[in-house]
């Protein structure tokens, strides 16, 4: 009795396998519906598609150490976006200020980075 329940699961095991044959076939009777809606298209909308878009640059995560004060201050520009109705993320603020700075006279850069208090990094203590 023991080899009969095994058997019992290895069938109940394989009914799954003929379904997902029969999602396979509907698939590909799909794809030729989608080739030759694709094949109606006029060939150079693909082209004008891929002149348009240009390249995703690939995005790093990191992390930054900064005084509270500063991190308020990005609360404070992001309630100024919000109050003018253009909803900002903190990194948004980031690379906009990167932006300008960027652009600025390489004095004024130069200013603005000596007049920053040093921040000792790495994780604030417990507290």
């Amino acid at each position: 009795m023991a080899e009969a329940k095994p058997v019992v699961e290895k069938a109940a095991k394989t009914k799954p396998a003929p379904t997902a044959e029969a999602a396979q076939t509907t698939k590909k009777a799909a794809k030729p519906k989608r080739s030759a809606t694709a094949e109606a298209a006029p060939a150079s909308a693909p082209e004008a598609r891929k002149a348009k878009q240009p390249k995703k640059e690939k995005v790093v995560r990191d992390s930054f150490t900064m005084p509270k004060s500063d991190y308020d201050m990005i609360a404070s520009l992001k309630q100024k976006c919000l109050d003018a109705g253009v909803p900002v993320k903190k990194s948004e603020l980031l690379r906009a200020g990167l932006m300008m700075l960027e652009s600025a006279a390489p004095q004024r850069l130069l200013a603005a980075v000596s007049s920053l208090e040093t921040v000792k990094t790495g994780r604030p203590a417990k507290g």
